[in-house]
């Protein structure tokens, strides 16, 4: 029994000093990695709110502000917000003489508590013209009454919080020019614009007035339209101050020189300029299901791209650069076009994409 005890206690030793030297060896062996570096991500030294020379702002709904993570970012990074969808006119207008404003007070309440600038988009916009329009019986003088009660219900209600306004949106058709055929149109006339801009000055003189729309980037015809309706305005003295660039891109098109060619063409106006929504889709050919490392250097130079060519402008025209969103997968272009996307700052862990160094440098 003793011989047995001692070589089950020799047999011990010999197993914790092996399992000691394991331990050592362990120890001092590297630690293995967890993967490749995600070199589509980056930690920031700058942030957009501090090296901007002018307002960069970001598309927000009332559902998310009151969420930290949101808040956070957003008072971090941004000194501009545009409601992305609460302050459109079937939103708030619910039928003649009724409105709720819960979200876009909402909205406008967490721009004044943070000391951020609050974009009012849009006043009039054929896609949201309320649903109840289809079956509302006055003539068109009486439509034009509610049209102008509604501006200035809303203008006012705003009235030193909203800085500025789009007061129409996307008015004109691609490849022709033409207006757009809408019920405004129909019931109001093409002197419509005019007679929105001029209540929305009405009711808050301080405010600065935007017409606001897409294709001016790359639509010659639409372009030239924009520009010959800003002049006449300007000519009978309507109070306009500002255009809208939406900017909704792609990482590849439409190429710099025809970008610059149509910011000359609006500069020469002499209006402030709004990159108002802008965005890079990343994969509008459909032949991505992952963001590539080479497709997020292409994102983060055509951000800086963008950024340069707006700093071209006189300061006194750069109203601003507005991204048209906060994270990846929250982007309206998920839906809009069903394709895996990625054209925003922030991917859906809120971590900082390289695009957002691309922007910072470029400021």
């Amino acid at each position: 029994m003793e011989k047995i005890q001692q070589r089950q206690s020799s047999g011990g030793a010999v197993r914790v000093a092996a399992l000691l030297s394991l331990m050592v060896l362990f120890a001092c062996k590297p630690e293995a990695p967890v993967g490749p570096e995600d070199k589509k991500i980056y930690t920031p030294v700058s942030t957009l709110r501090g090296e901007a020379p002018f307002p960069v702002g970001t598309a927000v709904q009332s559902g998310r502000i009151d969420q930290s993570s949101y808040a956070n970012l957003i008072n971090k990074e941004f000194s501009s917000i545009t409601a992305e969808y609460e302050m459109k006119q079937d939103v708030i207008h619910m039928g003649p003489g009724s409105y709720e404003w819960g979200s876009s007070d909402a909205i406008v309440d967490f721009g004044v508590k943070n000391s951020i600038r609050v974009h009012g988009h849009a006043l009039l916009w054929h896609s949201s013209a309320p649903a109840w329009f289809d079956t509302y019986s006055g003539d068109n003088a009486a439509f034009e009454q509610m049209m102008k009660t509604y501006i200035q219900t809303v203008v006012t209600r705003y009235k030193g919080k909203v800085a500025s306004w789009d007061v129409v949106n996307e008015a004109f058709e691609d490849g022709s020019g033409a207006y757009r055929n809408t019920i405004y149109y129909q019931k109001m006339g093409p002197d419509y614009i005019a007679k929105c801009f001029q209540w929305a000055h009405e009711a808050d003189p301080d405010a600065l007035l935007f017409y606001n729309d897409y294709g001016a980037e790359y639509d010659n015809s639409k372009r030239k339209a924009i520009v010959e309706m800003i002049e006449d305005l300007k000519a009978r003295g309507i109070p306009i101050h500002g255009f809208g660039f939406q900017m909704h891109i792609n990482y590849n098109w439409p190429s710099l020189s025809e970008l610059t060619k149509a910011l000359d063409a609006l500069k020469a106006t002499g209006l402030k300029i709004h990159f108002s929504e802008l965005d890079v889709r990343m994969n509008p050919a459909n032949d991505l299901t992952s963001f590539t490392e080479a497709r997020a250097l292409a994102q983060e130079e055509r951000y800086r791209e963008i950024v340069t060519l707006y700093k071209t402008l006189p300061a006194e025209q750069q109203f601003g650069i507005t991204l048209w969103g906060i994270k990846d997968n929250e982007s309206w272009l998920l839906n809009f076009w069903g394709n895996p996307e990625w054209p925003l700052l922030f991917d859906s862990d809120f971590r900082y994409k390289i695009a957002h160094r691309g922007m910072v440098e470029g400021l």
